[in-house]
């Protein structure tokens, strides 16, 4: 398996740190199925590489979980922000797996299903 380190901004450390302290409910939902190797492979929160941060970051699978908030479907910048940052990312070898806000705070199981098998996929690579 992959474990590149991605080199990262320093400043933003501590914004980092800053987000990890905030309690955004479908953030916190997925933390508790996923912390602590949960599913077999170690997860961080509010990670940052290169010049962003992503929500949730396997180094292992550089696998990559997004959560996505309403600004998403009100701001078309928050999108091609995202967009752009994840072409980015992508382009250093990370994937990424996205849900929306509502769909872990509708349905959390099927949502960490969702990760079980984008885990599966990667670890058979």
């Amino acid at each position: 398996m992959p474990n590149k380190i991605i080199p990262y901004n320093p400043r933003l450390k501590e914004f980092a740190r800053k987000l990890r302290k905030q309690e955004i409910l479908s953030e916190v939902l997925i933390w508790k199925q996923i912390q602590r190797k949960n599913l077999g492979v170690e997860f961080h929160r509010q990670v940052p590489l290169d010049e962003y941060i992503v929500d949730f970051y396997c180094h292992e699978l550089m696998l990559a979980i997004e959560i996505d908030g309403t600004s998403h479907d009100d701001y078309e910048e928050v999108k091609v922000k995202d967009e752009r940052r994840q072409k980015r990312l992508e382009s250093l070898g990370v994937r990424f797996i996205r849900f929306h806000d509502h769909e872990v705070k509708r349905n959390v199981s099927l949502v960490v299903n969702a990760i079980v098998s984008e885990i599966e996929v990667l670890q058979k690579g």
